[in-house]
């Protein structure tokens, strides 16, 4: 009885969850039910090995599963429904490859690298597999970090990152710089920032210009919000800070109880991706949203964290919930759109408002001055189609 709660009692839980959540997020009726049918098998599997519970959504468990089902395509089901459940914070990590170690000083980077940055473990894995593609690379040509000259990251760059897109090279560039620069500051193994010499071509450049919404979507985005449940007010507290002060997901997961003052009526954001803090005015609309949320749903908890989860032991949600839930939130409301269209909308109030463009940098937290203007110009397209009719 105790296996039945514990185990697969979450499991018969989880199963159908994940399925009204694809059914919620328009899937294909022949996705749904073949995923039903792996999920439904699985849950046997679990059932009659005796599984337990922080062993079921592993590498291995999944491996002896399409095993001893035979299904075709049965891992696809079971890796959703994890990745499901980690956005959800019901289980701490999605089903993944067995991480295979890296000389010691990688791994003293990559612990430093996550504590230091409060990074989701995405970027981790991705950073990860560049160091590892860079380790492979020096072994090659038998080459010890201590001797990395300039020339060598460049050839490395230009061989490991050819058949990528533009912005996994610039996420390449970022994840072998920061590398580079421990090596020098923290560790002292190389004599000069090699980091500060590895450049590339701005990602602005090449990536497509922000995406807002207009002001009829976001009357229906506020229109569609509901109050009926703590998700729902957790969320509807989370939307009315993306779009009334352009915080990025991480910002808003970060926010503390302590960061709030209801009585100025401004929250401080510390931990900005310009390390830069600032205070900002709450609006009226944002106050009760989140007067709202922590009196009707937040969990009751000794954490100081504004936004918590719902199960125990409750604790500070991710930046993926957050994009999730106001993703999911924009998508009921018609709006195939996601977190950051919020942030970008912002930015265009601020322009429309007559704001100069080093005042929306400020406000938006941003690192360079080219990255603000690109919002310059979709407001230059947005006029054109006002004043000419052209389409945006």
């Amino acid at each position: 009885m105790v296996y039945e709660l514990s185990v697969l009692g979450q499991l018969k839980k989880a199963i159908p969850d994940y399925l009204l959540w694809m059914i919620s997020n328009g899937y294909a009726n022949s996705t749904f039910i073949h995923y039903e049918q792996v999920l439904n098998h699985f849950l046997r599997f679990i059932n009659q090995r005796a599984i337990p519970w922080d062993a079921v959504f592993t590498f291995y468990t999944l491996e002896d599963f399409q095993e001893e089902s035979g299904l075709s395509h049965a891992s696809t089901p079971v890796r959703g429904l994890s990745r499901y459940l980690f956005q959800q914070n019901r289980i701490p990590r999605p089903i993944e490859k067995p991480i295979q170690r890296l000389p010691e000083i990688y791994e003293e980077y990559l612990l430093y690298y996550e504590k230091a940055r409060q990074v989701h473990h995405l970027n981790i894995l991705r950073a990860r597999n560049t160091l590892s593609a860079l380790n492979c690379y020096l072994e090659e040509l038998n080459i010890g970090l201590s001797h990395i000259r300039i020339e060598h990251v460049d050839d490395f760059l230009s061989k490991h990152n050819a058949r990528f897109t533009a912005t996994t090279r610039q996420n390449q560039r970022s994840n072998l710089r920061g590398f580079l620069r421990y090596l020098y500051q923290d560790r002292g193994i190389l004599r000069r920032d090699l980091g500060s010499l590895l450049i590339g071509a701005p990602l602005f450049g090449q990536a497509k210009p922000p995406k807002f919404l207009r002001p009829h979507e976001v009357k229906r985005l506020f229109a569609s919000l509901s109050v009926s449940s703590p998700g729902s007010l957790r969320t509807s507290a989370m939307i009315h800070l993306g779009y009334t002060l352009g915080l990025r997901p991480k910002e808003i997961s970060l926010i503390r109880l302590d960061d709030i003052s209801f009585s100025q009526r401004e929250i401080t954001i510390p931990d900005r991706k310009s390390n830069n803090p600032i205070k900002l005015p709450l609006p009226e609309v944002t106050i009760k949203a989140i007067a709202v949320y922590i009196v009707g749903a937040r969990p009751e908890s000794n954490d100081r964290a504004l936004f918590l989860t719902f199960r125990a032991p409750y604790k500070p949600i991710s930046p993926g919930s957050v994009s999730h839930d106001i993703s999911t939130a924009m998508r009921k409301a018609n709006l195939p759109s996601s977190a950051y269209w919020l942030r970008h909308t912002y930015a265009q109030n601020l322009l429309q408002a007559g704001a100069s463009i080093f005042e929306i940098k400020q406000m938006m937290g941003h690192d360079k001055i080219q990255t603000t203007q690109r919002y310059l110009h979709i407001y230059t397209q947005l006029m054109r189609e006002v004043l000419f009719d052209e389409t945006l």
